[in-house]
């Protein structure tokens, strides 16, 4: 034998509760009923500590790849620096005005071509292989390539 309760609902509460039963094909009791027994039951605590970590992990792993493309970024341009500045003689004066107004022509193409790769979504660390050394992925994660942006 089950026994009466009354409960006062937010209006808003009640219109879901119904739209719900009625979806369900089932009573507002039951439907109320279940939720109850769902908050009160001793486990709904370890469902729900179970769920956190499980996102917990996700932002561990996600955080973990954003330092690690962070981190190839930070040595790309680091490696380039290094190779442009030792490789890259010193211009005689009277070239330096013309060196000058080619180098904004190119940055101005190179800042065009960077714009039309990160509206594709295509990122250079996903075409590098993540069999880095130190790197505890597995495989490719796919990608064609060097791109000609």
């Amino acid at each position: 034998m089950k026994s009466r309760l009354s409960v006062y609902l937010e209006p808003k509460l009640l219109d879901h509760l119904e739209a719900y039963a009625d979806r369900r094909g089932v009573s507002r009791s039951m439907i109320a009923e279940a939720a109850i027994a769902s908050f009160l039951s001793p486990d709904a605590a370890e469902r729900q500590e179970a769920a956190l970590v499980r996102r917990l992990d996700r932002l561990n792993r996600h955080a973990d790849r954003l330092e690690r493309d962070v981190g190839i970024g930070v040595e790309m341009l680091a490696m380039f620096v290094r190779f442009w500045l030792t490789a890259t003689p010193p211009l005689p004066e009277p070239s330096q005005a013309a060196a000058r107004a080619k180098g904004r022509e190119r940055y101005g193409a190179f800042v065009e071509s960077l714009g039309r790769r990160l509206a594709t979504g295509r990122a250079f660390t996903r075409e590098l292989s993540l069999d880095l050394p130190g790197d505890e992925g597995s495989g490719d994660r796919g990608g064609s390539g060097v791109d000609d942006d």
